[in-house]
């Protein structure tokens, strides 16, 4: 009589650490498309909310503020940084009427995002603090 050993094969174990690889890098692929699309989304909503402060701001006082430090405290809790460290790109036109207020020139890493399509896609003409900067995509821009 042949005793059967109980266990698994080296073949049997060298299928499951396959599959269990493949499965790790399908969602390490899928982690980092959410990780982007997630930059995307907070990136679009710090610039709505500093429109929102530009205007407020606006009201106030009859003019944009020249620099994001005029809204600290009273119209924003905290510096305005892009998810990756950068700074928001803005300017203001000569007589503090318009503005034009922008993502990192880094942009949006989802060219396919919708809100590229109704964003202002605009060059900062009229600028005249020195702080010009292209609005095409995907750059996500925004003018009052």
């Amino acid at each position: 009589m042949i005793k059967r050993q109980k266990g698994f094969t080296l073949i049997e174990l060298l299928v499951v650490i396959a599959i269990i690889g493949l499965l790790a890098t399908i969602v390490m692929v899928s982690l980092n498309t959410a990780r982007q699309k997630a930059r995307d989304a907070r990136r679009i909503s710090d610039i709505r909310q500093l429109q929102v402060a530009l205007q407020l701001y606006y009201d106030s006082y009859g003019h944009y503020p020249s620099d994001f430090a005029d809204l600290m405290s009273v119209y924003i809790s905290a510096g305005p940084l892009d998810p990756v460290g950068a700074n928001y790109q803005y300017c203001i036109t000569a007589n503090g009427a318009s503005y034009h207020l922008g993502t990192s020139g880094t942009g949006l890493e989802t060219l396919s995002n919708p809100a590229l399509d109704i964003d202002a896609d605009d060059e900062s003409d009229g600028c005249t603090d020195g702080h010009s900067f292209s609005g095409e995509d995907p750059v996500y821009d925004v003018k009052p």
